[in-house]
């Protein structure tokens, strides 16, 4: 098992970007360049940017990768909203991955803060 499996937010992370791919499959086929494929690649960045974040040989670079996934999280909520407005996704869908990424931003604020202040 790699040390970033053992992350309670990497584990929740995986389980948002599977929801934001169960939620994009009932976009239309217009937008699987478009939207659909903009979210899925932000979904999974920001679980790839916690794993890639552990190999790093300081804690200061851990913390930068923590710092990016959670850009990329705030990418998948600007295209929430954009995917509600446009009518692709229903309120419910669209409340559900809300709130999950408002505790996915807690969860990487809490990391990101604990591997900086372990630095002092």
């Amino acid at each position: 098992m790699f040390n970033f499996e053992k992350l309670e937010t990497w584990k929740k992370t995986i389980a948002f970007a599977d929801r934001v791919y169960a939620a994009t499959a009932k976009f239309p086929e217009s937008e699987r360049f478009g939207l659909t494929s903009q979210m899925r690649r932000a979904a999974v960045s920001i679980a790839s940017n916690l794993a890639e974040g552990s190999s790093r040989s300081s804690r200061t670079d851990f913390a930068r990768f923590v710092e990016i996934a959670a850009g990329s999280l705030f990418e998948v909520v600007s295209q929430l909203m954009i995917a509600k407005n446009q009518g692709f996704l229903d309120k419910l869908d669209h409340q559900q991955l809300y709130v999950s990424a408002e505790e996915l931003v807690r969860m990487l604020s809490g990391l990101r803060k604990s591997l900086l202040e372990s630095l002092a």
